[in-house]
């Protein structure tokens, strides 16, 4: 197997140091891809500087399904993986995503005996505690329109090479979003997620209480906050893309739960009424957005895979690249 792992990223340079030194550490054997957004706080420099990373993507977008496209497209490995560069790789992640994805398994389930492989692993991210033992989430499956789907933290991933084509990729169209809907897709065209405890990475939350970080939800030195109208822009446009205008069901029950949320809030006194209805305008102006692009993107990819704006697009995602591999 070899193993090509793409770190997307966007002003996290003291992060992403981290995150390299971890997998110089953990996966020496990984070919290395760094895709750099429009940074400005030196990343640059600092990734050019290392003899560890094998390739430096620069792209002009603050988008991270497009920043995982433009490292899919250097990528030569078997195996690609996607980490999101503030977390670092855990001792044994790359044992068990090989262990999990070794071409005689895969060979083997082509052959059409024995246990079938998965085609995408996935794992713990596991957050600093006050006790210092972390914590991780489990994994989180649900069933939509007769399919199973098993999500994955895009921050903590691995495809074969047939799965991540088969998808033709990211969604581009998605700031947010773009790991749920490959889920969804890849349930479509019955690819399998295994969820490994062993493939772990860590995340030690400082700067950042929210968690995990979607580069492209945030502006230079800027913090996170919450979009209601391209979350559900991104919810809509992901459901009806994959199931049709009937999901918009799922919509609606997102709604409502969201909105007694916020009314709690206004109960308490930690929110104001107009703050609610403005959010609630966020959403309906979202939702209708998401319909309208969800049926155009419905008709304009009618095979299972549900791209129209996949990695098989477009070529011009780099605007440079600096690749030490000759």
């Amino acid at each position: 197997m070899q193993l090509s792992v793409v770190v997307p990223t966007l002003n996290g340079r003291e992060r992403l140091v981290l995150c390299l030194d971890s997998l110089a550490e953990h996966a020496p054997e990984a070919e290395v891809i760094v895709v750099n957004g429009p940074s400005v706080d030196g990343t640059t420099g600092a990734v050019r500087a290392r003899d560890d990373v094998d390739v430096l993507v620069e792209i002009d977008e603050r988008n991270i399904d497009v920043a995982r496209n433009a490292g899919v497209d250097r990528a030569t490995g078997d195996v690609v993986a996607f980490l999101d560069y503030s977390v670092t790789v855990e001792p044994g992640w790359y044992e068990a995503l090989a262990d999990a994805l070794t071409a005689p398994a895969s060979a083997h389930r082509a052959s059409g005996h024995g246990p079938a492989a998965p085609d995408v692993v996935t794992g713990p991210t596991r957050r600093a505690s006050p006790d210092g033992d972390g914590s991780a989430e489990g994994p989180e499956r649900s069933r939509l329109g007769g399919r199973r789907v098993t999500y994955f933290n895009g921050g903590n991933v691995a495809f074969t090479r047939e799965a991540l084509d088969a998808i033709d990729g990211f969604d581009e169209f998605l700031v947010t979003g773009g790991g749920r809907d490959a889920a969804h897709r890849l349930a479509a065209l019955g690819r399998d997620v295994a969820w490994l405890p062993g493939m772990a990475v860590r995340y030690d939350g400082r700067g950042d209480p929210a968690g995990i970080r979607e580069p492209s939800l945030y502006a230079d030195g800027g913090e996170r906050t919450r979009d209601w109208a391209w979350r559900y822009r991104s919810l809509t446009y992901r459901l009806v893309k994959n199931y049709g205008a009937r999901s918009c069901w799922r919509v609606c029950r997102h709604a409502l739960v969201d909105a007694a949320g916020a009314l709690v809030d206004v109960a308490r006194g930690e929110s104001r009424p107009s703050s609610w209805f403005g959010n609630g305008r966020d959403v309906v102006v979202g939702t209708a957005a998401g319909l309208r692009t969800g049926l155009v993107a419905r008709v304009r990819d009618r095979s299972p895979r549900r791209n129209p704006r996949g990695l098989s697009t477009r070529s011009d995602r780099a605007v440079a690249v600096y690749d030490r591999r000759g």
